[in-house]
């Protein structure tokens, strides 16, 4: 992993995946019975945390059988020392289960929990990737080739229809997040529901079909009429809501006279690099702001602080 990588929100995770080994049911099984295994506890896509000195997303397994039995499960991977770490989603009443097996438990958003810094950055990724395997379960019950009900195989990580024999895996839908630049001002957006004051860089699904660069071009111009020429990729960061690769870009502008699209933004415009370095610091006279550090957008926003244009490799 890169350094730019390395501190956005969602990047680290340390769990060896051992994806060889999701087919070997012999495997996960002693990794799961094993009394160092751990265990996440989803209520739908909502993490439980155990409150005490701080917040801990680990459970024991004698801990996580005190809410039944699971919708989903997942295995995640193994921790340097071996040790298995799993997922599993329930639908629970927080009222009857877990408080009364001693635990104070808090239903936190995994937003929130990013947003507030409730957990290491190890822990932070793994529960990314535990939040995105459990939606795509939730949502892929049915099979999309005849529409019969599907099971879980392979530890979590495919669905096999036994109708008509498909097979489906997760997917990760990509996105480009940009940053386009024209010198010493940057193109910024802001849509109707972000929090009040707050701009971002500009970002869009990639189409089938389409290269990361060429949706980079794209998106820029649907959403505020400036062309962009050269496109440099800087850092990647998933994205669990509900499961996004965010591709964050530099591009650099070409038009730049700006027509919003009202139907996607409440507005753009550019920003000098001061204009910027005000907002991230939080001291912008306007009181504007930028998204928080957990974000790939505001990675994107210190790097051009930091390096002006030489951000597109000039």
């Amino acid at each position: 992993m890169t350094t730019s990588s390395a501190s956005i929100g969602f990047n680290y995770n340390p769990l060896d995946r051992r994806s060889e080994k999701r087919d070997d049911h012999t495997f996960i099984e002693r990794l799961r019975d094993d009394p160092a295994a751990r265990f996440l506890i989803f209520d739908v896509d909502v993490p439980l945390l155990r409150r005490g000195n701080g917040h801990d997303a680990w459970f024991l397994a004698s801990e996580a059988t005190a809410f039944g039995h699971p919708v989903q499960s997942v295995f995640l991977g193994q921790e340097r020392d071996g040790s298995g770490r799993f997922a599993l989603g329930f639908t629970l009443d927080l009222e009857q289960e877990g408080q009364s097996q001693g635990m104070v438990l808090d239903r936190i958003d995994l937003r929130s929990i990013a947003l507030q810094g409730l957990v290491d950055p190890g822990v932070l990724g793994i529960l990314g990737q535990a939040k995105s395997m459990l939606d795509w379960h939730r949502r892929h019950g049915f099979c999309a080739n005849c529409g019969s009900a599907s099971r879980a195989s392979a530890a979590g990580w495919h669905r096999v229809c036994d109708a008509c024999g498909a097979r489906h895996f997760p997917r990760v839908d990509p996105v480009v997040i940009m940053l386009a630049i024209d010198g010493e001002r940057c193109l910024l957006g802001r849509q109707r529901q972000f929090a009040q004051g707050m701009y971002s860089a500009l970002a869009g699904f990639v189409e089938p079909g389409e290269t990361a660069e060429d949706a980079v071009r794209r998106e820029v111009f649907e959403e505020a009429r400036v062309t962009c020429t050269q496109v440099v990729y800087y850092a990647s960061q998933p994205w669990p809501f509900p499961s996004s690769l965010m591709i964050g870009c530099f591009a650099q502008a070409n038009v730049t006279e700006i027509v919003v699209d009202t139907a996607e933004l409440e507005d753009a415009r550019w920003f000098s690099r001061l204009e910027v370095a005000a907002m991230l610091a939080g001291t912008h006279p306007s009181g504007l702001s930028t998204p928080k550090p957990f974000a790939i957008a505001h990675h994107l926003l210190q790097a051009y602080v930091a390096r002006g244009a030489s951000v597109l490799g000039s």
